[in-house]
């Protein structure tokens, strides 16, 4: 957590945030530490909402800036052997769109960027796990021009995924219990293998 700060003191005046900083979270509960569990909320979620708390004072006495959190359709759908992400990404998303609210004249956005699965770079390239089948994937590229579209446009959400991804993630979004019935074998498969992935990475 102190990193995080530091990170901000030493980079002086700060005109835009982009929190992109992400841990994946992915497998059984009961597969975690505590000290998992709390890296997770910690990277994903909290220092977030710290950064965005340390670097406010500045950006509204100044009467602009922007603050873009960068979440994931995660955040909109729960899956199998997600609990812990969806949990983190849900928090932030939510985070993101009222502090939206409480800043809406000030001068100062916020922006919710959220990607689906994404390829060459992120959980799936590190871990080497494949993405659903039929399910698309984006580039790394096509995120950062969404952070750019939510600066300058201060666009309040913006999702980077496949039409498809996007409309399921939204289904399951109203539709949890239905929808988890449908994904649930696939996404315990996709769960398992970021989780098996990540596990032999942290032990190279």
């Amino acid at each position: 957590m102190g990193a995080a700060l530091k990170l901000l003191s030493d980079a002086g005046e700060i005109d835009a945030l982009v929190a992109n900083a992400g841990v994946p979270g992915a497998g059984k509960l009961t597969d975690f530490t505590s000290e998992d569990i709390e890296k997770a909320v910690r990277v994903n979620l909290e220092s977030p909402m710290l950064m965005a708390h340390a670097l406010l004072p500045r950006m509204l006495e100044r009467g602009e800036g922007h603050l873009v959190m960068v979440a994931s359709l995660s955040g909109f759908a729960p899956t199998a052997r997600q609990s812990i992400y969806n949990g983190t990404k849900f928090g932030l998303r939510g985070f993101a769109l009222g502090l939206r609210e409480d800043l809406r004249g000030t001068g100062v956005g916020v922006s919710l960027v959220s990607p689906g699965f994404i390829r060459e770079a992120g959980m799936f390239a590190d871990t080497k796990a494949s993405a659903p089948t039929g399910m698309g994937t984006s580039s790394p590229e096509e995120v950062g021009a969404a952070v750019v579209e939510a600066i300058e446009k201060n666009r309040g959400e913006i999702t980077v995924a496949p039409f498809r991804q996007t409309a399921l993630a939204k289904f399951a979004g109203r539709h949890p219990e239905l929808a988890g019935r449908l994904s649930n074998k696939a996404a315990v498969k996709a769960g398992d293998e970021v989780a098996r992935g990540h596990t032999e990475a942290g032990k190279q």
